[in-house]
């Protein structure tokens, strides 16, 4: 197999620091992977052996788009490769940066559904949002959030999350009720300081340009000309989710997000997640987006976690 690559900066990126990438794909794969000069010879069985030259293949036409290429995109790319889905990895173009860090990191989509996420979050005024842990459903509607503020097409960021004990009650918790919610809503702080900086941050909040607060809080509201994040829904109470829903007012987008399979509800109660988007999922202006495993961006064992608990509890439910 022949590589057309224009320069060393091509081969490393595409081979990665001590060609761990090229470990990656030989380990995914079972082939073996040598570079002479600008052929690379691939053995293994045949039928690896075309998955890894369509990989490869995509990897480079990637490469001449701008993107990035990391282990995480080689599995990707693998997965994609052996449902026969490969030509999917061509919709993800590295010029679509979806923000910046406030050091400057760009942001982009790293698989093709958070890329529909995306699109879905940019084009409706409400979008329920369901994966697992790692597939980037809050991180990615702060980041649209931060880029919808700095355009000034929205006044303001409101962020919000159930207070609901997983395991833990409330009460034993130091402090009064707002000391007591604040850890529940650290990740949206974290993600808040990394997009915009601590001390940007802490002026919008000053502000209330940007207000975090549990669900509890927004009850009698109404939000105009604001971005809305509502985060671990899959904990909301169908009453909650009303409430909250109904909160929306002129010029202004929400989000909700949350794992169905991770409720901290009593068993007994249904989540209002789940309810919503079987009463909303025909209403125009409503986009519903499923995120899989196969979205998870964290760490490769995480997909493997997530994997191992899908089959589990199939398996569990056909008994």
């Amino acid at each position: 197999m022949l590589l057309s690559l224009e320069n060393i900066e091509s081969y490393q990126k595409l081979f990665g620091m001590n060609d761990r990438n090229m470990s990656v794909l030989e380990q995914e794969l079972s082939v073996s992977a040598m570079l002479r000069g600008q052929e690379l010879r691939l053995t293994g069985d045949a039928e690896h052996i075309a998955l890894a030259e369509q990989v490869i293949e995509r990897l480079l036409a990637g490469l001449s788009r701008g993107e990035t290429i990391d282990p995480l995109r080689i599995r990707y790319a693998v997965q994609l490769a052996k449902e026969g889905k490969i030509v999917e990895l061509d919709q993800l173009d590295g010029n679509d940066v979806i923000a910046f860090t406030h050091r400057g990191r760009p942001i982009r989509s790293k698989t093709v559904g958070q890329r529909a996420y995306v699109q879905a979050v940019r084009t409706h005024e409400l979008t329920l949002t369901i994966g697992p842990a790692g597939t980037g459903k809050t991180y990615l509607a702060m980041c649209l959030a931060v880029v919808a503020l700095k355009n000034k097409e929205i006044e303001r960021i409101v962020l919000t999350r159930p207070a609901v004990e997983a395991g833990e009650k409330l009460g034993f918790l130091p402090g009064d009720m707002s000391q007591k919610v604040d850890p529940y809503l650290r990740p949206l702080y974290d993600a808040l300081y990394e997009l915009m900086g601590t001390d940007a941050y802490q002026k919008l909040a000053e502000r209330g340009t940007v207000e975090v607060a549990p669900l509890a809080f927004m009850r009698g509201r109404t939000l105009n000309d604001a971005f809305i994040i509502l985060d671990e829904a899959q904990n909301a109470t169908p009453e909650q989710m009303k409430m909250f829903l109904t909160r929306l007012g002129a010029n202004s987008r929400c989000v909700v997000t949350g794992d169905i399979s991770q409720t901290d509800l009593p068993r007994d109660k249904k989540s209002g997640l789940s309810e919503a988007i079987e009463v909303l999922k025909d209403v125009s202006g409503v986009a519903v987006v499923e995120l899989t495993a196969k979205d998870v961006v964290r760490h490769e064992l995480v997909q493997r976690i997530v994997r191992a608990y899908e089959t589990y509890e199939r398996n569990e439910g056909v008994k």
